[in-house]
């Protein structure tokens, strides 16, 4: 069972062996989060995607936009697998390829996302920290819960990282969803089920651990893992 991870490139190591895990186990649709604030995609798609390098011409990649795949094939140089926006006139997946991978697709692209995931049929497809249930653009009401119940949860969360206060929520398939509390400078698993858990069910493991209400907790006195995965990322991100 994987540990916390110490540093951000252990995470996206974790994320790798996860993945392929899960894609070995015979799941075809998996996301991949690692909910940090402001953190660049293009260096972690960078260091996630040569897992699946082996692929060669059978992997394609998706980017949001036209602009972000051609800044990828300049600064990851020549690559044996198609790179392309998502809305790019020769999108289209190959009938060869056997592996789809999107790079953060967000609410605004998630329709041409859907489409492309019914092109590929049974074909395995990974996403790469999406943002395609902003409520702003796909709403609250009947259209937003059939998406999801259509779509968005067709999706197995693979590898997931979150730093709440004081807090983390991790998943790295096969393993179950953990919570790991700040305790004496270090991070410590308190909980793993089988469901990822939020709202009520996520607060009363806090409660349990720290004997704290999470809505009156106070700031962090001192640094810890995340706190100091915070600033990497922050330094990563400049």
């Amino acid at each position: 069972m994987p540990n916390l991870p110490q540093t951000l490139e252990e995470a996206v190591e974790q994320a790798k062996v996860a993945t392929k895990a899960a894609l070995d186990a015979g799941y075809t649709r998996l996301q991949v989060e690692l909910l940090f604030p402001e953190l660049k995609m293009m260096p972690i798609a960078q260091q996630f995607i040569p897992a699946f390098e082996d692929l060669g011409s059978q992997l394609r990649v998706y980017f949001p936009d036209a602009g972000a795949a051609a800044l990828a094939r300049r600064d990851w140089g020549e690559k044996p697998y198609a790179i392309r926006g998502i809305r790019d006139l020769n999108s289209e997946i190959q009938p060869d390829e056997q592996l789809i991978l999107f790079v953060e697709p967000s609410s605004v692209e998630v329709q041409e996302v859907e489409q492309l995931c019914q092109v590929a049929m049974d074909r395995p497809v990974v996403v790469l920290n999406p943002r395609m249930e902003d409520i702003v653009t796909i709403g609250i009401g009947l259209a937003g819960r059939r998406l999801r119940e259509r779509f968005l949860n067709l999706f197995e969360s693979c590898y997931y990282l979150q730093p709440l206060e004081k807090a983390a929520i991790f998943r790295a398939y096969p393993s179950g969803w953990q919570v790991w509390v700040e305790k004496d400078s270090d991070y410590e698993l308190v909980s793993e089920t089988p469901q990822k858990p939020v709202g009520e069910a996520l607060d009363q493991i806090l409660m349990a651990a720290t004997g704290e209400n999470p809505d009156e907790a106070q700031p962090l006195r001192k640094k810890g893992l995340m706190a100091s995965m915070q600033e990497f990322l922050r330094a990563l991100s400049q």
